[in-house]
């Protein structure tokens, strides 16, 4: 009987952790054609696991697509496991303002035009997205998020992530009542979508304004968010997100052209996480909306609820 058990345990974990590895792969959008791998400029860092990393050293790259396109650090799948968090005082966070009004599609907005405003919308957009529990919440997003030449309501990472994950979950409830002993499942799968870090990749100040501290016109953010998926056990697992932020009149959108290269996949918090550049996100709040976790406690996770059945 305890092998019985030990053995369906083993096999509800299993599937779990295939939905989280799904969805992070699914987030992981392709590089574009064209697009360069990571060159000699490029310098190698220790993981915790002995493997390679690359990271780029910064480059002058100042118009949106050089920004865009510049190869991310490369890090191993592995990194994106939860793994032992850094011991050492980690860089100042990232101080996100708070929103001031609703936007479309339920996200907060308002923003100010500065890159950790940039940082905060993309949060509340991917947090709204990812919390909706469904193809209709990620595409309504999308389509009141994105100007006229980006990501649409098919070919967004997001979109592409949620119908991987809701695939994944068609037979999660058969697989895990035939796995493990005892009372079925209720068939109820629960994500929860943290951003936790987060870096500014480049910026263009809008036209005319050099000066420091002039308002921006297009920012390349980053997130770096954490993933728990829940059935009858919980896996965890972190995804990377960039994208092209554009000031569009009063608000930050998801801009023209193709996404940008991919963000590095690594848990929060950890040494390799600070390495390869990114920062924790301190949150001021989100009016009318669950702000995303962050670490410390600063806002609670906005999770989603999935019908497996």
């Amino acid at each position: 009987m305890l092998a019985l058990l030990a053995g369906g345990v083993a096999a509800v974990l299993l599937v779990v952790a295939g939905l989280v590895l799904a969805m992070v792969a699914a987030l992981r959008h392709h590089t574009p054609a064209g697009r360069a791998a990571a060159g000699p400029s490029s310098r190698t860092l220790t993981t915790d696991a002995g493997g390679p990393a690359t990271s780029l050293a910064p480059t002058a790259a100042s118009s949106p697509d050089e920004i865009a396109d510049a190869p991310m650090p490369s890090v191993p799948a592995s990194a994106s496991h939860p793994s032992a968090l850094a011991r050492q005082a980690p860089p100042p966070p990232v101080a996100l303002p708070a929103s001031t009004r609703m936007g479309p599609a339920g996200v907060p907005t308002g923003y100010p035009r500065t890159t950790a405003g940039a940082l905060g919308q993309l949060a509340a957009i991917d947090g709204t997205a990812l919390s909706s529990a469904g193809m209709i919440g990620v595409r309504d997003v999308i389509a009141g998020w994105a100007v006229p030449g980006g990501p649409t309501t098919s070919s967004w990472s997001v979109v592409t992530a949620m119908a991987t994950l809701l695939d994944a979950t068609q037979n999660t409830t058969d697989t895990v009542t035939a796995s493990a002993p005892g009372p079925a499942s209720s068939g109820q799968l629960v994500v929860v979508a943290s951003p936790l870090m987060g870096l500014v990749k480049g910026s263009v100040p809008a036209a005319g304004s050099a000066a420091a501290g002039a308002p921006l016109e297009f920012v390349v953010a980053c997130l770096d968010i954490e993933l728990d998926v829940t059935v009858t056990s919980t896996a965890r697992g972190a995804a990377g997100d960039c994208q092209r932020m554009v000031w569009a009149g009063r608000r930050w959108m998801i801009g023209a052209g193709p996404e940008p290269a991919a963000a590095p996949s690594v848990w929060p918090g950890t040494d390799l996480a600070y390495q390869v550049g990114y920062r924790d996100l301190r949150y001021a709040g989100i009016a009318g909306s669950p702000a995303p976790g962050a670490p410390g406690g600063d806002g609670p996770k906005g999770s989603l609820v999935v019908s497996g059945g």
